[in-house]
């Protein structure tokens, strides 16, 4: 089952890199598990899919210690995350997407250079403006990205953004391409480097479009894990 299903996203992502002139291997799946158990986990696994997303340390814990490191899964985390939560997230996560405030940055620092770690992270920006919607507004990013640079326990590897929920795709389609001018020009005023250019956008719903406007990852959970 999970095989056909990622098969089938798979060709999805290609057809939308095919209308943007994009190479399918530049778009990594990270699955959303978070509703899903150890099991239904393991088979997501076996069926090819290397990138995990968890949003709470609390559903995530149990997999973490099912799933040995050696099966080359890449933990990503994408929920909002507490600052007492750092110490547990470090050391089992290759990326934390959802740096959303210089308190938060500021504790990762402090814990990952006490354990000689370089902890990769993306910046969740509010590129909507909806106030459900955590992260920074476009116009902190700079600023933020700045006070970033004098934290060695940080790599900041781009930008993460969540769209509005909408029937309709094409209508959160300028949210996409916000977070992608966003950061070419921060890459271009010198406070990412070249390489630093992840874009996480992107669900179930909408990835097509996200991908179509520059996603790098794309968070898929209901298409992948539905009953």
């Amino acid at each position: 089952m999970y095989q056909k299903r990622l098969a089938e996203l798979k060709e999805r992502i290609a057809q939308a890199c095919a209308r943007a002139g994009r190479d399918p291997e530049d778009v990594t799946i990270v699955g959303v598990t978070k509703y899903v158990g150890v099991d239904e986990t393991r088979s997501l696994i076996e069926a090819g899919l290397k990138d995990l997303g968890e949003n709470r340390i609390s559903v995530a814990a149990p997999k973490l210690e099912a799933i040995p490191a050696e099966t080359g899964v890449r933990w990503h985390f994408i929920g909002h995350l507490q600052t007492n939560k750092v110490k547990e997230v470090l050391g089992n996560f290759s990326m934390i997407h959802s740096l959303d405030r210089l308190s938060l940055a500021k504790e990762i620092n402090k814990r990952a250079v006490a354990a000689g770690l370089t902890v990769p992270c993306l910046v969740q920006v509010n590129v909507s403006g909806e106030e459900s919607k955590g992260g920074f507004t476009p116009q902190d990013v700079a600023g933020f990205l700045a006070a970033a640079g004098e934290m060695p326990g940080l790599a900041i590897r781009g930008l993460m953004t969540m769209a509005p929920v909408s029937d309709d795709p094409e209508a959160v389609r300028p949210v996409f391409r916000g977070l992608r001018e966003l950061r070419d020009e921060m890459i271009g005023r010198g406070l990412f480097p070249a390489d630093a250019n992840e874009l996480s956008m992107g669900m179930s719903g909408d990835f097509e479009v996200a991908v179509e406007e520059g996603a790098t990852l794309v968070r898929i959970g209901s298409v992948l894990v539905k009953p």
